[in-house]
């Protein structure tokens, strides 16, 4: 059986735009060294049926995680980070985040060029609200429940997003419960929002 989708997301699939693979080392398990900056937190949020959330911006097409920069009322704290940019992106609602690893940026491309780490985070995905756009960019993502693998490739990250995509699957399975393979079927959340159980 292969992957389901509807037309209309067969139409938003066709658009997508995957960003380069920067390459970046994947540090899995060890703790962010003290003095490298923590300048991203993204995350891999499950549904209990083990499908992850993933937003596509339907302007560019580009495909990404829920997750950003961290901030000040952050406290330097990527649990916070993932859980407010999630709710500003996606209007997601998670439960505690669960610390992966995290992604070794030599330039510092995000960081004014100064060397730091982009966290990655698992957390399960209770529900969305409304969709509404995001107040940091303006844009509305379409938001999309597909298996972690579909993901990666969506993602454009290659065997080092295969890696972390093994990473959170584990620990969905082993915190949350979810199945360790996720359904094939692509869906799109309401934009009303929705509860997931």
């Amino acid at each position: 059986m292969g992957i389901e989708f509807s037309p209309e997301i067969s139409d938003l699939l066709g658009r997508v735009r995957r960003r380069p693979n920067a390459g970046w080392p994947w540090r899995p398990g060890e703790a962010v060294p003290a003095g490298l900056t923590v300048k991203q937190s993204w995350g891999w949020l499950f549904a209990p049926d083990g499908r992850v959330l993933t937003l596509v911006n339907p302007r560019d097409g580009v495909v990404s995680l829920p997750g950003g920069s961290l901030e000040p009322e952050d406290a330097g704290d990527p649990g916070s980070a993932l859980a407010r940019e999630a709710g500003e992106e996606a209007q997601a609602v998670i439960g505690p985040a669960v610390y992966l690893g995290y992604l070794y940026d030599r330039v510092g491309s995000a960081n004014g060029g100064h060397e730091c780490a982009r966290v990655r985070m698992a957390a399960a995905l209770h529900g969305v609200g409304p969709s509404v756009p995001d107040p940091a960019s303006g844009r509305h993502y379409r938001r999309l429940l597909v298996a972690p693998g579909l993901a990666v490739e969506l993602l454009g990250w290659g065997p080092t997003g295969l890696r972390q995509a093994r990473a959170a699957v584990g620990t969905a399975v082993a915190r949350w419960g979810v199945p360790a393979l996720a359904l094939e079927t692509i869906e799109e959340l309401p934009r009303g929002g929705c509860a997931l159980r």
